[in-house]
């Protein structure tokens, strides 16, 4: 299978599965409402994948480590996003958070 190929249907997917999670959210969410245990569990495993797709982008360029300029970045952006600072300057501070560690060689 080309890449190519593999890319579209990886698309495909991810496009029929959130369009079924977002048709049948209403309806999934009433049938978890009797099981709060299970409705808490759902909501921290969004957190979890959201964690997850953060580290892997943080820390990996390709097949290789991403260096330290970059999970510095994020660290610090993420620190701004807990203390609640607006989501434009969180972004602009991290961004020139990590050129800044890069443009003095911290790779």
């Amino acid at each position: 299978m080309s890449e190519l190929v593999a890319l579209l249907l990886g698309g495909l997917v991810l496009a029929v599965g959130t369009y079924a999670m977002r048709a049948g959210g209403g309806a999934i969410g009433d049938l978890l409402q009797p099981y709060p245990r299970l409705q808490l569990a759902v909501e921290d495993s969004a957190v979890l994948i959201l964690a997850s797709v953060m580290a892997t982008s943080a820390l990996t360029d390709g097949q290789a480590y991403a260096g330290w300029a970059r999970p510095a970045g994020v660290a610090l952006s993420g620190l701004l996003a807990w203390r609640g600072v607006p989501l434009p300057i969180v972004l602009l501070v991290a961004a020139g958070a990590t050129a800044g560690l890069r443009a003095l060689g911290v790779a």
